[in-house]
């Protein structure tokens, strides 16, 4: 993966900007065309969550989403990966500030999870966000890169369906 990239333009979207700020850091980018109080909910709510986190190229199967959005809850996600046994992330809650501020831990890759941070900051309608992962090490961060090549696509999706609520 290149240290940064963009989506392609057009009439219809906003750009999603993919970019490593430093040896640690990921930063992407997009604003959407919505209220922060529906992304938010997307973001939160496990009946949307579903409907747009994993990009659908990546051929994966989100098979359950659990959430317990509050400071010191906790998340799960488990993934259908071809095989019996599924794959899961999870972690917990940091900082929940209603359409505002998101904070959580990447807990599955054990003291060395990233953690992850997305701000919404809302202006005529619209809705910046900034997802901002801090990994432990440049060495977390190089072997997590590939995991960024879907984030235009599913920031797309998510834009997909703010504009079905």
């Amino acid at each position: 993966m290149d240290a940064s990239s963009e989506s392609e333009p057009t009439a219809t979207k906003n750009p999603t900007a993919v970019e490593r700020r430093s040896e640690r850091e990921m930063v992407i980018t997009r604003t959407f065309d919505g209220p922060a109080r529906l992304v938010f909910e997307a973001w939160t709510k496990p009946e949307l969550f579903k409907r747009w986190w994993l990009p659908k190229s990546a051929g994966l199967k989100l098979r359950s989403c659990e959430m317990d959005v509050r400071v010191g809850g906790g998340y799960r996600l488990e993934f259908d990966v071809g095989g019996p046994e599924p794959m899961a992330f999870f972690g917990r809650y940091l900082d929940v500030t209603p359409h505002a501020r998101l904070v959580w831990t990447n807990d599955e890759g054990g003291e060395g999870g990233a953690v992850s941070t997305v701000t919404l900051e809302e202006k005529g309608g619209k809705t910046l966000v900034v997802m901002h992962e801090l990994h432990a090490s440049k060495e977390a961060l190089d072997a997590a890169l590939g995991s960024y090549d879907g984030m235009g696509e599913t920031f797309e999706q998510l834009a997909e369906l703010l504009v079905t609520l």
